[in-house]
């Protein structure tokens, strides 16, 4: 038998306040020693923290200014298209204009070719 002797109520309270006690005590004095390596534990886990934050913060900035830099160069490329296609317009609206005046210019040297062989043939009848 393991326990032979008849323990009372009050036997087995105190003996289990006692067990509780101890281990209460047995956390307290792991918890104090343990103490300074918890706090260096916490600042590695702040510098940690800090130094990913601070990583985190130059990516964006980086990604900042890379779609900043690309905006400029869309933009650029932009105001270029635009360039070029205000020059493609202006020069067909030039050449069209070229065309007309040739074609108005030819117009009037027929008229004044007919009217000049209108005028030979009058001449020639009276």
């Amino acid at each position: 038998m393991k326990n032979s002797r008849n323990n009372e109520l009050s036997d087995r309270r105190s003996a289990a306040a006692d067990a509780k006690a101890a281990l209460l005590n047995a956390y307290r004095s792991a918890k104090e020693t343990a103490e300074p390596t918890r706090l260096a534990k916490q600042a590695e886990r702040v510098a940690v923290a800090a130094a990913r934050e601070e990583r985190r913060a130059e990516r964006e900035r980086l990604k900042l200014e890379e779609r900043e830099r690309a905006q400029a160069v869309e933009a650029e490329r932009q105001a270029a298209a635009e360039a070029a296609q205000r020059a493609d317009i202006e020069a067909r609206e030039t050449a069209e204009k070229e065309r007309i005046a040739r074609v108005i210019a030819d117009e009037a040297a027929r008229k004044a070719a007919r009217d000049l062989r209108y005028a030979n043939r009058k001449a020639r009848k009276s």
